[in-house]
């Protein structure tokens, strides 16, 4: 893979990520660096997220333009997703099981045989977890694990990274209860990323970037609530 000479290169621990406001819409922001705890706290803090396919290969840096969100006062599960969730055949913990919803997140999704996700990636984001700001939602169904997501919080948003399913709609009844859990500590926004079908489905919107960007500088006014998750609540 070959980038434009105008695509920054991290050539050492301190190399700084670039501003994101200037950086290239369709293309990575940077190349190269790690993904040390204090890289990717400054990239999630400017905007930007680590997004690549194999260890052997250097780090790419992503700032998409658009950005797709969730707005959390806006999320309106489905009137089927409703009906699953009274239901009450799932039950969700908080960070019981963060590495395992890792790993599943990183398995191969069907018709492909690559992932994202790679031991280096899984190793990063575990590092996160124990500094406290990576966080996990597990969707059991008895004591087997269907579904979940994991992600960064920082201030008033949480940044999701990726969620699995092994069962129907256990992902969605995941996010919905992570949506509760949040609003009711004030948080505002769900970083999604990049928009796909699944994800519109749930509520999400793309918005600019710059527009993004803005609502990350107002985040700077709050404070990261740190701390595990720890709890378990029959969703219904």
């Amino acid at each position: 893979m070959t980038f434009s000479s105008a695509v920054p290169v991290l050539t050492s621990p301190n190399t700084r990520l670039p501003d994101p406001w200037i950086s290239p819409a369709d293309g990575p922001v940077a190349v190269g660096g790690d993904l040390s705890s204090d890289r990717l706290i400054e990239a999630y803090e400017k905007g930007i997220f680590p997004w690549f396919s194999d260890d052997d290969g250097p780090v790419l840096w992503w700032s998409p333009d658009p950005r797709a969100i969730l707005i959390l006062e806006d999320f309106k599960p489905s009137k089927s997703l409703r009906k699953v969730i009274r239901k009450g055949h799932f039950r969700l913990t908080f960070d019981q099981a963060f590495s395992k919803v890792v790993s599943a997140c990183a398995e191969p999704r069907p018709n492909s045989r690559e992932t994202w996700i790679t031991p280096n990636m899984q190793r990063a984001y575990i590092a996160l977890h124990e500094l406290e700001l990576g966080h996990s939602v597990e969707c059991w169904r008895g004591e087997e694990l269907v579904g979940g997501l994991y992600g960064i919080s920082l201030g008033s948003m949480f940044f999701g990274e990726s969620m699995f399913s092994r069962v129907s709609n256990a992902s969605k009844v995941a996010l919905a209860g992570l949506v509760d859990h949040l609003s009711r500590w004030r948080f505002t926004l769900l970083d999604c990323q990049i928009m796909n079908q699944h994800l519109r489905s749930l509520g999400a919107i793309d918005i600019p970037r710059n527009q993004f960007l803005s609502l990350l500088l107002e985040n700077r006014r709050y404070t990261t609530r740190t701390g595990p998750w720890g709890q378990s609540v029959e969703y219904n």
